[in-house]
């Protein structure tokens, strides 16, 4: 039943509240954070179930808004399986709050609430609840320090970090 009054709710308002405990970063650089993006870990949802060599390609769109090109592939099915969305700012281009859409009207949050100040090598995002998150780099392979550190402040915002997928990117 709680399952099915979320997925209401979310169809009413399109999932773009943000997560308590999570606060989307501030000064934020969006020509900074355009460009490609590695999936380090996720909590995997039906969309990316069985996905290796994920990435994220963000770039401008013609109506400002974002072009949000997901891609990842499936050894199962043996092809590439590519999502492509769009992407609008909730509060304003300078914090790391986004509304992102890969089917029509409905849209998700995208919630930056960690990240690399100071080279957008990094970031922590979360969607509408605590069971969306990722862990994003530059490149496909991240120092274990940081990546441990990162997950720690995953958790301590209350996201189950034990049910992390750590992305192949062989």
């Amino acid at each position: 039943m709680k399952k099915i009054l979320l997925l209401l709710v979310c169809l009413l308002t399109g999932c773009t509240g943000i997560p308590e405990g999570v606060k989307p970063v501030d000064n934020f650089k969006l020509e900074k954070y355009l460009g490609k993006w590695y999936e380090i870990a996720r909590l995997d949802h039906s969309f990316e179930k069985g996905l290796s060599r994920v990435s994220a390609e963000y770039s401008l769109r013609p109506d400002g808004g974002v072009k949000v090109t997901n891609r990842g592939y499936s050894a199962k099915n043996n092809k590439w399986k590519e999502a492509v969305g769009k992407a609008y700012f909730v509060k304003g281009p300078g914090q790391g709050f986004l509304k992102v859409s890969f089917f029509g009207p409905l849209y998700g949050s995208y919630v930056v609430f960690a990240l690399d100040h100071d080279n957008y090598q990094y970031a922590l995002v979360s969607g509408p609840d605590k069971s969306y998150l990722w862990l994003l780099a530059r490149s496909p392979k991240m120092n274990e320090d940081l990546k441990n550190e990162l997950i720690a402040k995953a958790r301590a915002a209350g996201f189950d970090t034990d049910k992390l997928i750590y992305v192949k990117h062989d």
